[in-house]
């Protein structure tokens, strides 16, 4: 472990990096799992999701609209628990 004056050595993330990760991971996920349900003619539980995402549905057409609200919600989430973590954890200097 490193060190500096004494204590350790903490790092700070990236905001735009972590919204970036986040939304690629959360539009992925979602488009992939909603498509993997309309090919499989499931999806019953997904379908929920449009009380959150207005528009969305379990559907090819549904795995676009879901992937863009997939990239909007990670992105925001991403960059939300960046921006947490390096207001919490002392950043190093």
């Amino acid at each position: 472990m490193d060190f500096i004056d004494g204590g350790p050595l903490v790092m700070s993330l990236s905001e735009r990096a972590m919204a970036f990760a986040g939304a690629v991971l959360c539009g992925a996920v979602l488009f992939l799992v909603t498509l993997l349900a309309a090919v499989r003619g499931a999806g019953e539980h997904l379908g929920h999701l449009a009380v959150v995402y207005p528009g969305y549905q379990v559907s090819y057409l549904g795995s676009l609209i879901g992937l863009v609200y997939g990239l909007v919600t990670g992105a925001v989430l991403g960059g939300l628990l960046a921006w947490l973590y390096n207001r919490i954890v002392p950043a190093a200097k």
